[in-house]
């Protein structure tokens, strides 16, 4: 399988992001992997790589292939920053997969989830997990790369 240009991990916790950056690498399955906080964090960064507003040499920018993005965070929770995702250019967000990945198993949650399209797991992100969303999503796409 294809290396993933790019995974964001958004989540408030240090921990959760360390440990799922951690996973990711040691699965070799993205070429650039990047945390944020916060949704507004997660959401000005996609915003500023939808408008192409970064220098292209920059490592520190690239457009995710796939987002794990928690629901409950301070600033902007996760589904605020879903809302505001939605507006950006369709074009862009066509090759991008959203996978809430929460402790929640409020049926409401996962409900919302739905409405944006979203894959939703429930955390902790294992390597089961990862295998199984890239196969779903990701397998047929071989010769994108």
């Amino acid at each position: 399988m294809r290396k993933l240009s790019g995974i964001l991990l958004i989540d408030d916790d240090d921990t959760t992001n360390f440990l799922n950056q951690r996973l990711l690498d040691r699965m070799e399955v993205a070429k650039h992997i990047r945390t944020f906080v916060n949704g507004k964090q997660a959401f000005d960064y996609l915003y500023n790589v939808s408008n192409n507003n970064y220098e292209e040499e920059s490592d520190e920018y690239f457009k995710p292939e796939l987002i794990f993005l928690d629901i409950n965070m301070p600033v902007m929770d996760g589904f605020e920053m879903l809302d505001l995702y939605e507006r950006l250019n369709p074009e862009f967000r066509q090759r991008i997969m959203m996978v809430v990945l929460t402790t929640s198993t409020h049926p409401q949650d996962t409900a919302n989830s739905q409405k944006y399209n979203a894959e939703y797991l429930i955390k902790p992100l294992t390597a089961e997990k990862v295998s199984n969303l890239l196969k779903k999503h990701f397998e047929g796409n071989k010769k994108e790369a």
